[in-house]
């Protein structure tokens, strides 16, 4: 089995797991079962152990199998561009958790928005999504076969998951969260409030969404060549 088969086998445990154990058949049994403290402990334990076992496969597998495109020569504007695509999806991934979703599991009441503000006018699933297009990045200038089936999996995964638990939420919420799902767009940057969401967004959130993609250009040569 060559190794990107296995990595794509692995995002498929990944995904299938999380997604059966959130799911509206499964999930209510477990939680009864387990209590909620104790699924979040069995659900986030079976994620971590499959993602840990991801990375590990694909870090002693980089660039490893056939050659399946050739990445396009960006030239000093293409990278740049790079970039600051990666200054924009971590800073959304930054935002996401200063300015969690008023669905997130264990939120206070008095923590929950009851209108979209900030980065969820650019879209209601910002951690995903800015981990979705880290990934999508990567395959401009990465054409192996263990890169590409490593980094595809982070778009895939954050558009079906999040297609996923959009149907769940709205299956099991009640008005408030169908109102924040209408009030909110899925893809980033596709709504009509999307230039007040960045300005909503905590400049806080920015800088630290900056300095993580600096700090990860600087370690990228040291440790991920």
């Amino acid at each position: 089995m060559s190794i990107a088969t296995q990595i794509v086998l692995l995002w498929l445990l990944f995904a299938a797991t999380h997604m059966t154990l959130s799911s509206r058949r499964l999930r209510p049994r477990l939680v009864a079962a387990l209590g909620e403290r104790g699924f979040l402990g069995v659900y986030s334990l079976v994620a971590i152990t499959i993602f840990v076992a991801l990375v590990w496969r694909y870090w002693a597998h980089r660039h490893a199998g056939a050659l399946l495109y050739t990445p396009p020569a960006l030239g000093v504007a293409g990278l740049w561009t790079l970039y600051v695509l990666q200054g924009v999806a971590w800073t959304l991934v930054v935002a996401g958790n200063v300015s969690p979703s008023p669905v997130t599991v264990g939120l206070p009441e008095a923590r929950r928005a009851k209108q979209a503000r900030g980065v969820h006018r650019i879209t209601r699933h910002p951690l995903f999504m800015g981990v979705g297009l880290f990934g999508a990045l990567h395959l401009l200038v990465m054409g192996f076969a263990s890169d590409v089936a490593f980094f595809a999996g982070f778009p895939l995964f954050a558009i079906l998951g999040c297609a996923h638990q959009d149907r769940r939420k709205l299956a099991t919420e009640g008005p408030a969260y169908r109102a924040w799902h209408a009030g909110t767009p899925f893809l980033p940057f596709t709504g009509r409030d999307t230039l007040r969401g960045l300005r909503e967004i905590p400049p806080l959130a920015i800088g630290i969404g900056i300095a993580t993609t600096v700090l990860l250009r600087w370690l990228h040569g040291p440790l991920f060549r």
